[in-house]
């Protein structure tokens, strides 16, 4: 039995949340969840968006799987993703980009592994006015930080059999700060022979993964380049409804649906759950259940792949709760 942090989020969050709860209990995953609210809902509650409440439940449990949570633009409380993050210091972002079976996309055979830093960089959010109209933000880049992400680049590389880790940097222009992160990076390369190692403009990187992905293999970035580069890849299979991510540091790791919160939709039975639920998957093999996580990926495949339950957003009619009957009824059949 394992004890979970929640957090549904807003929006949307909670009905594709349900729905991953309902898969899991379908595959017999045994977990106490511990639920915790964050963003406009905790800000209602409790006058913060990050209650301490909420912090102290991660750090208590290790884990949490979180749904989507509005982030105000340019106004209101800061964002929840970020304050996470920095609060607990999950300095890796991690994000499988890879096609799914029945799932439309511009390109096939896409299957790449995106490494963003975490903590840093602009998203250090050091910002100041100089004067009236003149406005100057700060970018951080450190030698820890940059020698920590590209470690877990690399021994993510040997450890799940991939052959090439691409460093992404605008070092030509930003001589000091990108320049320290390929120094530390290429000094941690000189521990992994047996993985190739290369380097990219990120320019000529976007361009490049916009016509030949599948010769792209893991992506390591900087934080701003990261959230970037990591939702263009998410384009290439099929949106950000399709793809998982987490955040891991030494001590916790958050999961969690990498789309918004979708307000327009909310309460309507539209969502598709499938974001959060590959996100579990992922804190599932993590916390080592792996055969949970395979029949539950096996489901999942076999609904995409008949392609007679699917949601509005992958040209279906089905509501969420439709697809996920589906996906129970997959596996609940195969253990008969």
């Amino acid at each position: 039995m394992h004890t979970i942090t929640l957090i549904p989020g807003d929006g949307i969050g909670p009905e594709v949340t349900e729905a991953v709860l309902r898969i899991f209990v379908a595959a017999g995953v045994q977990v106490d969840w511990d639920r915790q609210d964050a963003g406009v809902i905790a800000f209602k509650r409790f006058g913060q968006s990050l209650p301490v409440q909420l912090l102290d439940s991660v750090k208590r449990n290790k884990v949490a799987l979180k749904g989507p949570v509005t982030t105000p633009i340019g106004e209101g409380f800061t964002s929840v993703n970020v304050g996470l993050r920095k609060a607990l210091d999950l300095y890796a972002n991690l994000r499988p980009v890879h096609n799914l079976p029945g799932v439309q996309s511009r390109f096939e055979n896409v299957d790449l592994i995106i490494v963003r830093e975490n903590t840093e960089d602009l998203y250090a959010g050091l910002e100041h006015e100089i004067v009236p109209g003149i406005v100057e933000s700060l970018k951080i880049i450190t030698e820890r930080a940059s020698t920590r992400i590209a470690k877990f680049a690399f021994e993510y590389a040997r450890t799940f059999g991939r052959k090439r880790v691409t460093a992404i940097h605008k070092a030509n222009i930003m001589k000091l700060s990108d320049g320290l992160f390929l120094e530390s990076t290429r000094k941690v390369s000189h521990d992994y022979t047996e993985i190739g190692y290369d380097e990219r403009i990120v320019d000529a990187a976007c361009m490049h993964l916009v016509m030949h992905p599948e010769r792209m293999d893991v992506l390591l970035l900087p934080n701003l380049y990261g959230d970037i580069v990591s939702d263009l890849c998410a384009g290439l299979v099929g949106g950000l409804g399709v793809v998982p991510g987490a955040n891991i540091g030494q001590d916790a790791a958050v999961f969690e649906a990498v789309h918004g919160s979708a307000p327009d939709i909310a309460d309507q039975n539209l969502a598709n759950p499938t974001a959060l639920l590959l996100s579990g998957l992922l804190m599932l093999d993590y916390l080592d259940e792996r055969e949970a996580a395979e029949r539950i990926r096996a489901a999942l495949t076999k609904v995409l792949t008949e392609g007679r339950v699917r949601t509005r957003d992958l040209g279906g009619t089905a509501r969420t709760t439709e697809f996920t009957d589906a996906i129970c009824r997959e596996i609940e059949s195969a253990v008969v």
